[in-house]
Parts: structure tokens; sequence; C-alpha cells
């Protein structure tokens, strides 16, 4: 039942939008090198909208198959790696800044991660603005426009790149 309520609100506000042009800007913990060789080389590419719904669904899946309620990084990673798009661990402060296997976006899209320093999650709907998290009551979701989180600071979104992962292992 949550997954038909979740896959309504990301299915109904992705076909209402017109389609965007995203306005990425490639981030790295280290050199801005590797990113910008992956985009250059069209090898690799961003998440779709569909694999976007992938990530939702091992989120909504990790809710029930969770030995224990992780912190937020160490959750999106877990939800990450369980839709089939690894990367290696990071705590959100160096999400926040950027890593390889990430890009920055301005215009999340559904599976995104949202980002502040000290906090992360994975962007539900666009739309509504809502994320899923490890939130203090649980796991659960939240909008990242609400008060509490724009008293956080200023939030950055990024999409993972496909491929990303065996690059950074070489």
């Amino acid at each position: 039942m949550v997954l038909l309520v979740l896959c309504g609100l990301v299915a109904r506000p992705l076909a209402q939008q017109p389609q965007k042009s995203v306005s990425a800007l490639p981030i790295s913990r280290t050199s801005v090198e590797p990113v910008n060789s992956v985009r250059a080389s069209g090898r690799h590419r961003t998440l779709t909208p569909d694999d976007g719904l992938a990530v939702i669904a091992a989120a909504l899946d990790s809710r029930t198959h969770l030995d224990r309620e992780p912190d937020c990084s160490h959750l999106v990673h877990a939800i990450y790696n369980r839709a089939g798009f690894p990367y290696i661990y990071a705590p959100s402060s160096d999400l926040y800044v950027g890593t390889h296997e990430f890009q920055r976006v301005n215009h999340p899209q559904a599976g995104d991660l949202v980002v502040w320093k000290g906090h992360a999650g994975i962007v539900v709907s666009p739309a509504g603005h809502v994320f899923f998290s490890a939130l203090r009551s649980g796991l659960g979701t939240d909008a990242y426009d609400a008060p509490y989180w724009k008293s956080r600071g200023h939030l950055r979104f990024y999409r993972y790149i496909k491929g990303s992962f065996a690059g950074t292992r070489r």
C-alpha cells in the first residue's frame, strides 16, 4: 500500500512536468577531472527517472528489512546498494562537498540525494519537496522545505553517475 502511495506521489508530478534540462555541476572531493572525463566520454550517464523509482522502491524495502535503524548516510548508502547503484560509503559531510559517484544538480528528480551539512536523504517527490531518510522519529518522509530543514542551512541535490563506482576502484 505504501509503495502505491509513494509511486503515485512520484509518477503524477513527473508526468505533469515538462522535461527540463538539468543544469549539472560535477563535484569531487579530490579532483574534478575524473567526473569530467566520465561525462565527456559519454560512457556513463546519470540515473534516469525510472532508475530513481528503483531507488525509491529500495528505500521502501529498507523500511521492512533493516535489522537496526542506521544513521542517514549509512541508510542512503544501503538503499543505493540495494537498488544496484553502489558507491564507496561517505558520511553526509563528504556527500555535501561532493564525491566521484554523484553529480550535483540544480533540479532534483525522484531517487536523487538531498544533502545538508550533517544530514542526507533521498528525494521521493520533487514537486512535493518530499524526501526519505532516517529522521528523529525513525525512517520516514518529510518535506525538505519545512522550517526545520531550512534551519539546517543550504541543501544540495546530487544524482548518481552510472558506472562511476567501477571507475573509482582502479
